[in-house]
């Protein structure tokens, strides 16, 4: 049986996802956690084979709840389940140790394929994405800095940004503004042009 752990901040996606785990017969849910902070403090104790996490977590994002979660949890196999596959989270993903690179609009029977191939050691990474990150060069952002960038697209207002990312405002100005300087950009506009050229956001 593979125990499976999921950290998804939405309660009715991680619901979903947790439902067509177990419709597998060898693979159970043995947690489910809305943070990488409680998937942390929680995942020792329950000793999980393989993590499922979703990218966009408020506070420790994904990657680095996976990587926690390795340095914690022996032997655990970590899985990011993401609606944001850019190439440069992918090489950051797979530069940190973690297995698996999906979508969300994955079908049922290849997220429990994929779960199956990690636990047995191997990779699990969309090929879609695979093949874009090899054509791209690496992101210089950092995760953090191409998610504010990519929810600017529109001329979204900072206060909002800061909203929906469960920062302060001064933060993600300083996130705006370093995502600029890294781009060579003259305003964050053309360092959404530039990001968006090499598929380093969506």
């Amino acid at each position: 049986m593979i125990s499976v752990v999921l950290v998804e901040d939405e309660h009715l996606i991680r619901s979903a996802i947790a439902g067509l785990i177990e419709l597998n017969e060898d693979m159970e849910v043995v947690g489910q956690f809305a943070s990488g902070e409680d998937a942390l403090a929680g995942c020792g104790a329950l000793a999980p084979d393989v993590a499922v996490i979703d990218l966009q977590l408020p506070g420790v994002d994904g990657i680095e709840t996976a990587v926690g979660l390795q340095q914690r949890v022996p032997g655990v196999r970590t899985m990011i389940l993401t609606s944001h596959g850019r190439p440069g989270y992918l090489k950051r993903a797979l530069s940190r140790g973690v297995s698996g690179f999906m979508p969300k609009t994955i079908a049922a029977s290849d997220l429990a394929r994929a779960i199956r191939t990690i636990m047995q050691g191997g990779r699990a990474v969309d090929s879609a994405l695979a093949a874009e990150a090899i054509t791209s060069g690496d992101s210089p952002l950092s995760a953090r800095e191409a998610d504010a960038l990519e929810m600017s697209i529109g001329g979204t207002a900072v206060k909002t940004i800061a909203r929906r990312m469960h920062l302060s405002e001064g933060t993600v100005r300083n996130y705006l503004s370093s995502a600029q300087a890294k781009l060579g950009a003259q305003n964050r506009f053309e360092a959404l042009e530039i990001a968006r050229k090499n598929g380093w956001i969506g």
